[in-house]
């Protein structure tokens, strides 16, 4: 079984910025895709990033692009999200997600059934 939780949320002001990260435990290998998600109020979960499993495929989601940046550590098993210049519409509870498939483009990573393990998320609001 594979643990992740997420942390590093909170309430910024708009245009700030934030790290998230995402610990692993378990029984996982190497050889899986990791990615960031998110529900904002009363919206439906989306994909915000994903890396595969060595890090030589990342996508973000077009509205991020550019103000994101996710990475990872294989060793400690972790996934970090850096999030700049924050705005209102960023507001959501972030999620992490693992995929033990070896799934390296962007129509696999962004499909949220393709991931078998869930963080429990945290909390980011951006205030205006």
């Amino acid at each position: 079984q594979v643990q992740l939780v997420e942390s590093g949320g909170g309430l910024v002001q708009a245009g700030g910025s934030l790290i998230l990260s995402c610990a692993g435990s378990g029984r996982t290998g190497t050889s899986y895709t990791l990615a960031w998600f998110r529900q904002g109020p009363g919206k439906e979960r989306e994909f915000v990033a994903g890396m595969n499993w060595s890090g030589s495929n990342t996508y973000y989601a077009d509205c991020v692009q550019d103000r994101f940046t996710i990475s990872r550590d294989n060793v400690k098993k972790m996934t970090s999200l850096q999030l700049n210049s924050l705005k209102a519409e960023d507001t959501a509870v972030y999620y992490c997600a693992l995929d033990l498939s070896l799934s390296s483009t962007r129509a696999t990573m962004s499909l949220e059934g393709n991931y078998h393990f869930w963080g429990p998320g945290t909390q980011v609001t951006v205030s205006s």
